[in-house]
Order: C-alpha cells, then sequence, then structure tokens
C-alpha cells in the first residue's frame, strides 16, 4: 500500500484563542492591496500558523466568506512549508469579490511570496 505524502491543515497551523489574534492585531507587518491585508505577527514555535478575520461587514453571505476562507485555507496549506514561523492573520475587504478564484491564488501568491521576502 502506497501513502500519499500530503500537506494537512492540523489545528497546530491554526490561530484558535483570542489571545493569539491580539497578539498579532497588537504588533504586527501589515502587507495589503486593495482586497486582501496580512498581518504578520511574531511566532515563537517553528511553524507558521493562520487565522482569519473576514467580518460579515465585508462579506455579507456566509456563503461567500466560507468560499473565500477554503481558497486562503488551500493556498497556506500548499505554501507553509515555505513561509517563516509567524502568526498571520489575514483580512478581507469588499474588493475581493470582484476577482476569480484564479486572480485571488495568483494574488495569494504574491502575497506569500512578500512575505517571504520581508521577513528574512
Amino acid at each position: 500500500m502506497v501513502v500519499a505524502t500530503q500537506k494537512s491543515f492540523q489545528r497546530k497551523l491554526r490561530l484558535t484563542t483570542a489571545g493569539d489574534f491580539r497578539q498579532v492585531f497588537s504588533k504586527n507587518l501589515r502587507i495589503s492591496d486593495s482586497g486582501i491585508t496580512i498581518l504578520v505577527g511574531a511566532h515563537t514555535g517553528s511553524i507558521p500558523r493562520i487565522g482569519f478575520a473576514i467580518a460579515k461587514k465585508q462579506i455579507k453571505k456566509a456563503v461567500q466568506r466560507n468560499g473565500l476562507k477554503r481558497i486562503l485555507r488551500e493556498s497556506f496549506r500548499i505554501n507553509q512549508h515555505r513561509l517563516p514561523a509567524r502568526d498571520l492573520v489575514v483580512m478581507v475587504r469588499k474588493q475581493i469579490l470582484l476577482s476569480n478564484s484564479t486572480q485571488l491564488r495568483a494574488n495569494l501568491d504574491k502575497h506569500w511570496n512578500n512575505i517571504i521576502n520581508r521577513c528574512e
């Protein structure tokens, strides 16, 4: 039996407590464009962690919010091995709904590369 090696999105890769989010919001490096803002905070562990702050005020429908989170999680899961060991919080604005999923993935790749370059 052959077991495929897969990069998963385990609980240890997520920001789960309010304190984790508070720490990133209080002291961070901000990387943004018209639709996405990624806050990069410090992290003492050995792996990157991600959290999402997608407001109902910005993205009204739950289906759209959940779809965005699915795309964001998948992009993070694929790129997690390249990212520095930092805590990340992703926030979005209404303009993100104007882009399709291919454009969104390409935009996220630019953001991940920017984080890698700025945190070295």
